[in-house]
């Protein structure tokens, strides 16, 4: 094990600075971590909450000054623990594990729902100096769940950017899911790279779309992890582990698993489960 990933899997403990309602379910907890404002746009930390568990958490914020953030959903126990964390109480971090998305520059589509969305702020900020345009499409169920909408527009107004929200009750932007406006331009449009997160069965119909027209891909996946570093297999899909193989897969590696990718997930027991 290299000096560097001795140093990041190292438990530090961190303060929380800040806590932000995204929405009725999901919080933004910031902190400061020298390693993790160093993270690349798409790599996780794992989150260790003393006494509930150890999960893993894409970083939706990474600044210069050490400022970090996290946005998490509840929806089990130990999220539910890190929604009830207060201000000056702290956490463990470990990481920032894992690979990044690569850049792509020229005309660029980043398709997203959820809490899927978290990695994709830092993101499109690396990308406003490379891409010609970027067009950002985002999906919830319903107004209220629809995250980041305001700080997605915020950054897309210094560069030549588009963005389109769809809600599956109508409630707020296109009535739908975010993959029938994605389709709907890519049948007009030529894209040089698309980049997804969220639903994986969302990003296994973004990945069906990007075959159909021809258009590479990159997709953030979310599974079961432990170690954070290859070895409990936890996170296996086919042939790659998540954590060390991923969490960022190109729709190549993605076509090697589509047996198991947007089907199947490892459980807890150690079993494939359904998605």
């Amino acid at each position: 094990m290299s000096v560097y990933l001795t140093a990041i899997n190292r438990l530090r403990i961190v303060k929380v600075r800040e806590i932000k309602r995204e929405s009725p379910t999901v919080k933004t907890i910031t902190f400061h971590d020298k390693f993790c404002a160093k993270a690349e746009p798409g790599q996780f930390v794992m989150v260790w909450i003393p006494g509930v568990d150890e999960v893993p958490m894409s970083l939706s914020t990474m600044r210069s000054d050490g400022r970090c953030s996290i946005t998490v959903g509840e929806v089990g126990e130990a999220t539910k623990a890190l929604h009830q964390r207060k201000l000056g109480e702290t956490l463990g971090i470990r990481g920032p594990y894992g690979n990044s998305f690569t850049l792509a520059n020229g005309n660029v589509m980043i398709v997203g729902g959820g809490t899927g969305l978290a990695p994709f702020i830092p993101l499109a900020e690396k990308l406003m100096g490379l891409s010609t345009r970027i067009f950002f499409v985002l999906g919830a169920k319903t107004h209220s769940e629809l995250l980041f909408l305001q700080r997605i527009k915020t950054v897309l107004s210094k560069v030549d950017g588009r963005v389109i929200a769809t809600t599956e009750d109508g409630s707020y932007g296109l009535k739908g899911v975010a993959t029938d406006p994605a389709r709907e331009i890519l049948e007009k449009e030529t894209f040089d790279m698309i980049y997804t997160c969220g639903p994986e069965q969302m990003m296994y119909k973004m990945l069906v779309l990007a075959e159909r027209y021809r258009t590479p891909l990159q997709a953030s996946l979310e599974r079961l992890m432990r170690c954070a570093i290859g070895l409990c297999g936890s996170c296996v899909i086919g042939k790659f582990m998540v954590c060390k193989d991923g969490p960022v897969f190109s729709d190549e590696q993605l076509r090697e698993v589509k047996d198991e990718f947007g089907r199947f997930k490892m459980g807890r027991t150690g079993k494939k489960v359904g998605i």
